[in-house]
């Protein structure tokens, strides 16, 4: 006997999916690929998604032990959603898929004004070359339209982070969204952003500036529908 929420199969997909294919559900795990947020911090990103839906969603997530609940340290000492180990195995999987949806054209209903700086640095620094990360230890703290997040190296792996950087970064750039994705997806040089003025350096050299864009370097990608914002 299966209910209309379950699939009823034994299948490991299909019971995936009996906790991810919900609405919303996997967008919330993708804010927390971003690291910890608040119950707010989420529903600002996903404004339609509702305070109580969100509640029900946190709620199945925490059940399968995909989330918890904690409090960060102080000075903040605020209470925050984050992924278990078992939610950082979705990481993988989700990125590939939105790396996978960036072939498929975005419908008339979509805003391209919801793309966001961080989770493209988010999609393009999980699947960078780990012999580019060898020895590597810094920090970039990005400044992007509204936007502000940090990308971390160290241990010869690369991770985006929402907000700005926990320490003095090696590097911390100022711009627009356009600058951002025209330089991330290689119709321009970060360098020359950087001389055009179109990308402003308050902390670091033109060697980390060079170093961190080739990094985040996704321009094997398909992405001109964005690239004019």
């Amino acid at each position: 006997m299966t209910t209309a929420r379950t699939y009823g199969q034994m299948c490991p997909l299909a019971r995936s999916m009996d906790l991810l294919g919900e609405r919303w559900t996997i967008l919330v795990v993708r804010e927390l690929c971003l690291g910890p947020k608040r119950f707010k911090d989420i529903l600002d990103v996903l404004p339609t998604l509702g305070p109580n839906r969100l509640t029900a969603r946190l709620r199945s997530l925490e059940a399968a032990g995909v989330v918890r609940r904690s409090t960060l340290p102080p000075p903040a000492g605020v209470a925050v959603y984050e992924l278990t180990e078992r939610g950082e195995g979705l990481r993988t999987p989700l990125i590939e898929l939105g790396r996978w949806g960036l072939g498929l054209q975005p419908s008339a209903d979509i805003d391209p004004a919801t793309t966001r700086a961080d989770l493209i640095a988010l999609s393009v620094s999980t699947f960078v070359d780990p012999d580019k990360l060898v020895g590597l230890k810094e920090i970039y703290e990005l400044h992007v339209g509204r936007e502000t997040f940090h990308v971390e190296i160290a241990d010869g792996r690369m991770w985006t982070k929402s907000g700005p950087a926990p320490v003095r970064p090696d590097l911390s750039v100022t711009c627009r969204l356009r600058t951002f994705l025209a330089v991330v997806f290689g119709h321009k040089q970060a360098i020359d952003a950087v001389e055009s003025g179109d990308l402003a350096v308050t902390v670091g050299s033109s060697e980390v500036v060079e170093r961190a864009f080739d990094l985040m370097s996704g321009s094997e990608l398909d992405y001109p529908v964005y690239v004019g914002m």
